[in-house]
């Protein structure tokens, strides 16, 4: 009898990238593939569109389709951590709480459950295995990611989360592929995604803004913007509704423009500085907490490794140096000054090959 393939579920997200993600699996002849959409929370109804795409798509492959409602998960996981996250004054990341507990959380659970053997995304990001020795006789294989070949499209930034038990049922076909070169493949293979323009923002929010969205949730709150030498420039209705580095809609007319270099929800005032003052708000370091450690690193973990950091998605890498401290916490030693420290936001880790070391949220 022939032996039965693996089968993996690919979640279609109706973009161009996810398409060619079960394009390539299918073409691959390896795999029994299944194209999966995840209905979350969605506020513009864009959703249903984005369902219809990937349906279509499916139906061109000859693959099965299915419709994963996962709605209520994503209200718990996500929606509340992101509005929870500005009520309480950090700059949450949505994308990355999204990929933990939705795509790589429950909606692998329940993949692995009706018979999966791998899930799939098109995220541009690429999977490594390392394996070694852990006795004379037995060897330790475990996963890390690694950067997609694509600079300017790389996703690994969202990803630092996933553990080994999550990175051994994943596959990320796309990943060494440049933009350019999927939209081509996409063309060829007749897919009706190949020209389609890839989502900005919040996913869930549509053409919705994230300051109307929260505005839902949080009460407008009148408070001063003021300089760093404490010098009153404007008002604003809430400090929870900004984010750090934020330059736009701050409402001080005339002159250089101001950024965001800090936000205190409870005495509610925002502070601001000119490009010129920015400098003397950069730190030398960051505490990180909730870390998690991949590739060699995730059978033990450093007391202290150089590496390669990025504070913010696209953000070039810098180099620094990991200092395990106390309870779990690490201290991240920058090189060089970093600007627009957002807390709450994620610090992620590379060796000099690209490779992730790991990830943490910043304290």
């Amino acid at each position: 009898m022939e032996t039965p393939r693996p089968k993996v579920f690919v979640m279609m997200s109706g973009g161009v990238d996810s398409s060619v993600a079960a394009f390539l699996l299918r073409e691959q002849g390896l795999y029994d593939v299944v194209g999966a959409f995840i209905k979350g929370y969605n506020v513009d109804g864009c959703q249903d569109r984005e369902s219809e795409d990937a349906r279509r798509v499916a139906e061109h492959l000859g693959i099965p389709f299915y419709v994963i409602d996962l709605e209520e998960e994503y209200k718990q996981f996500v929606v509340e951590y992101l509005v929870n996250g500005y009520r309480n004054g950090i700059t949450p990341n949505p994308d990355v709480m999204c990929n933990k507990e939705i795509k790589f959380g429950v909606f692998l659970e329940k993949a692995l459950a009706l018979g999966a053997n791998f899930v799939a995304t098109g995220h541009y990001v690429r999977i490594s295995n390392f394996k070694f020795q852990i006795s004379n006789e037995d060897t330790k294989t475990v996963c890390a990611l690694q950067q997609g070949i694509d600079d300017n499209k790389d996703q690994s930034y969202f990803l630092w989360t996933l553990r080994q038990g999550q990175l051994k049922h994943c596959l990320f076909p796309i990943g060494a592929y440049t933009k350019p070169e999927i939209r081509a493949i996409a063309t060829k293979a007749g897919l009706s995604t190949a020209q389609k323009k890839d989502s900005q923002g919040i996913c869930f929010l549509g053409n919705i803004s994230l300051r109307e969205f929260l505005e839902q949730y949080l009460p407008k709150k009148r408070g001063d913007i003021i300089t760093v030498d404490g010098k009153k420039v404007g008002e604003h209705d809430g400090a929870w509704f900004y984010t750090i580095g934020q330059r736009h809609g701050l409402g001080i007319g005339g002159g250089p423009a101001y950024f965001v270099v800090k936000k205190d929800v409870r005495n509610n005032i925002v502070t601001v500085a000119h490009t010129e003052g920015l400098l003397g708000q950069a730190i030398d370091h960051i505490d990180l907490v909730d870390v998690n450690f991949m590739g060699i690193y995730a059978a033990q973990c450093p007391e202290s490794i150089p590496v390669m950091a990025r504070i913010r998605y696209r953000q070039a890498l810098f180099s620094a140096v990991l200092i395990a401290e106390k309870n779990g916490v690490y201290r991240l030693q920058f090189d060089e000054f970093q600007k627009f420290i957002a807390p709450g936001q994620s610090a992620v880790l590379y060796g000099n090959d690209g490779v992730m070391i790991g990830g943490g949220v910043m304290a």
